[in-house]
């Protein structure tokens, strides 16, 4: 007999939320929300701070995938960085307690985290076994966001962080101004262009999801991102490629930073090199279906090279 499984999303309403719930939906799994908003109608959707409905959509649920936390495409003052903080930790840690109260908790809580975690790494690629924490802002908001997770008291649900490289999709993430820039022909390579790009298609991000879920042997930080690990100098020529942009002027480091003053965001989103590997997820088997970046972008522009 067929049992619909129940997934709850947590931070629904961004564009990666967005894709999971069609995702799931589509693959029969009946889907519940939490968010600052609700995304739907009925029980099944429920904001935070509400402790009682979280512990209600919860109960009984087969997976959490909380991907709460305020956009880091902004300026760092004092009170951005404040709120992405309080974003990731707290939503966290009410996540816990409502799990905690469950009497049938989600066999599996796969919580976002950031392959920012690591050091900016021109030299060697960074896996969960030996890659070198960095320092920083980023860095700091990745480690209290996994140690939240790692606080939570949920003894029958298995926890488990996802560092998450950058994440490509039609209409959503970094696409926008990267295409942006090209159709401007300023598409060449950013600072020395020597700075990694590690990056994962957003279909695999989900697969990724449904297969550490599936995995019960699978323990500890995950990395998810294509094992295709490109420059910025090579980034930038797909993307122009993809958009039939011919030619692309390159940016300087000093230009960028006049520019992410002007544009109220942060340079080390372009400048940090970010060589992430998935070795857990290769090591278990998982096949990824845009492993390369430059098939990747013909999928999510629908252009043909």
């Amino acid at each position: 007999m067929y049992t619909r499984k129940t997934v709850v999303l947590a931070g629904a309403s961004g564009f990666i939320g967005g894709y999971f719930r069609t995702r799931f939906g589509q693959d029969g799994w009946e889907v519940r929300t939490i968010g600052r908003t609700r995304t739907g109608t009925g029980a099944d959707t429920v904001c935070w701070g509400d402790d009682a409905g979280l512990t209600r959509v919860l109960d009984g649920a087969d997976l959490l995938v909380n991907l709460a936390g305020r956009s880091v495409n902004c300026r760092y003052s004092q009170r951005n960085r404040a709120e992405i903080l309080t974003s990731r930790v707290s939503t966290t840690a009410e996540l816990g307690r409502a799990v905690g109260h469950c009497s049938a908790p989600p066999a599996t809580w796969l919580n976002a985290s950031t392959g920012t975690i690591y050091r900016h790494a021109e030299d060697a690629q960074q896996s969960e076994h030996d890659g070198e924490p960095g320092d920083g802002f980023s860095v700091d908001v990745a480690r209290a966001w996994e140690s939240a997770l790692a606080r939570a008291e949920t003894p029958l649900t298995r926890k488990v962080p996802l560092r998450i490289s950058i994440v490509l999709g039609p209409g959503g993430g970094v696409m926008r101004p990267l295409a942006n820039l090209a159709r401007l022909g300023l598409g060449g390579h950013m600072g020395s262009g020597r700075q990694k790009f590690s990056w994962v298609h957003v279909e695999d991000l989900y697969r990724g999801v449904l297969f550490v879920h599936q995995r019960t042997d699978i323990t500890g930080p995950v990395n998810v991102a294509s094992p295709d690990v490109v420059d910025n100098r090579e980034l930038m020529q797909l993307i122009r490629r993809a958009y039939g942009v011919p030619i692309g002027l390159p940016t300087p480091a000093w230009l960028l930073e006049l520019g992410a003053v002007l544009t109220r965001t942060e340079t080390e989103l372009v400048l940090k090199s970010r060589w992430v590997q998935p070795q857990k997820l290769l090591n278990a088997g998982f096949a990824f279906t845009h492993p390369e970046l430059g098939s990747a972008l013909q999928d999510i522009t629908g252009r043909k090279a």
